[in-house]
């Protein structure tokens, strides 16, 4: 059983900045977390309006699982709150090695 990562890139428009984080991080991440393919979840922003979602799915079959059973219904849903303004790009990651670090956190 390897990790797998599902990460998403968006690219949002200045005038949704606001309201897609909200969104994100209230709704749509809560109810993907919920299918039960993902132990995990990073919700990230390198820039106003350049995102990244990662999450760690238990394993490929997983991964699978949710990209057949639930991935439509999710995508649709954020398609109906963002009909236009936000440019997304999907990519899946074997994870080769995890390394854990020995210090303790501040």
């Amino acid at each position: 059983m390897s990790q797998v990562t599902y990460e998403i890139t968006a690219l949002v428009e200045p005038r949704l900045v606001a309201e897609y984080e909200e969104y994100m991080a209230n709704q749509h991440i809560p109810d993907l977390m919920t299918t039960g393919a993902f132990v995990s979840a990073t919700f990230s922003r390198s820039s106003p309006g350049r995102y990244r979602i990662r999450y760690e799915a238990i394993d490929r079959e997983h991964l699978d699982d949710y990209l057949k059973n639930d991935a439509n219904r999710l995508r649709t849903h954020v398609a109906a709150v963002f009909p236009s303004g936000i440019e997304f790009s999907r990519e899946e990651w074997d994870v080769i090695t995890v390394f854990n670090s020995n210090v303790s956190s501040r």
